[in-house]
Parts: structure tokens; sequence; C-alpha cells
């Protein structure tokens, strides 16, 4: 228990190392959250052009 004490402390940075990890998967989640809403919104897009495009070419 005492090894695992030892990782937790960091050899007495963690108040600084923690909080850069915490802050850290924060940006990388809502990075890949707007990453996929904005794939999502432009996948939307491209499908209704393809479908426009698409009955145009039958006339």
């Amino acid at each position: 228990m005492e090894t695992l004490t030892t990782f937790f402390e960091m050899g007495g940075y963690a108040r600084y190392i923690w909080p850069a990890f915490g802050l850290s998967f924060v940006v990388l989640g809502v990075l890949l959250a707007t990453s996929l809403r904005s794939f999502k919104n432009t996948e939307a897009t491209l499908n209704s052009m393809r479908g426009a495009g698409g009955a145009e070419k039958n006339r």
C-alpha cells in the first residue's frame, strides 16, 4: 500500500500533476465531443447534398 501512496504523491508534486492530468482529460473530452458533433453535421450535409444531386441527375 505504501508504493501506491508514493505513486499518488508523485514525489511531492501531486498537487501540480493530478490537476494537469484532469484538465487534459477534460480538454480531450470536449475536443472529442465537438469533433463528433461536427462530423455528424458534415455527414448530414453531405447526405442531403447527395440526395439533391441524385434527383437532378435523374431528370
